[in-house]
């Protein structure tokens, strides 16, 4: 079981799916649902209104700390933009460091750069090619698992350049779009999985 910080509980163990069941908890109450988008028939959850409340924020990030101290990592890495405003926090909590990963163009060089597919297209995503990214253990760290190309593309990125990504991290998983398949065997952990109805 995850140890929790000192003057609190542990959050629980995940399941064998590397997440918790049940939503619990304040902060989860406070994730905006919004039916048809970006799209119709999508419904986005947006976790921005639990940034905007204090101790719906802190209880979240009290989950992710107890979720993010097994995986033994000394550095974080995030895609933007939701994802620094999670690893940031989380980062200062745990002692570690914490790497931005961006779009590309959004960087001085040098940078690395790591080219992904999207539904439509390509994306890429850019790192500080001058860190010393040798010997880190990396977990990355988003918002949400959803097709996972985002954030399993930051981990080649980084494993490219010297480090060890130990597994991911994220608030939540949306378990119909499979994204832990494009995570290969490297573990992953959500503290909300969201189970489309037949499955639920």
């Amino acid at each position: 079981m995850a140890q929790g910080v000192k003057g609190r509980e542990p959050m629980g163990h995940p399941d064998a799916r590397g997440a918790l069941e049940r939503p619990r908890g304040l902060w989860r109450a406070a994730v905006r649902e919004i039916p048809d988008f970006p799209a119709p028939g999508v419904l986005f959850r947006d976790i921005l209104p639990v940034l905007a409340d204090p101790e719906a924020y802190r209880q979240m990030l009290d989950e992710l700390t107890d979720a993010a101290e097994p995986f033994g990592a000394n550095l974080l890495v995030a895609p933007e933009a939701r994802g620094f405003l999670l690893a940031a926090p989380l980062a200062d909590r745990m002692g570690t460091g914490m790497a931005a990963v961006r779009k590309a163009g959004k960087l001085p060089p040098p940078v690395a750069g790591e080219n992904y597919a999207l539904e439509y297209g390509a994306g890429r995503l850019e790192v500080e090619a001058g860190a010393n990214w040798a010997g880190r253990r990396v977990l990355v760290v988003d918002d949400v698992l959803a097709t996972g190309g985002t954030v399993s593309a930051a981990a080649r990125l980084v494993e490219g350049l010297g480090a060890t990504v130990v597994g991911y991290l994220f608030v939540m998983e949306l378990a119909a779009l499979g994204g832990r398949q494009a995570l290969g065997d490297r573990p992953a952990a959500a503290l909300w999985t969201v189970w489309p109805p037949e499955q639920r």
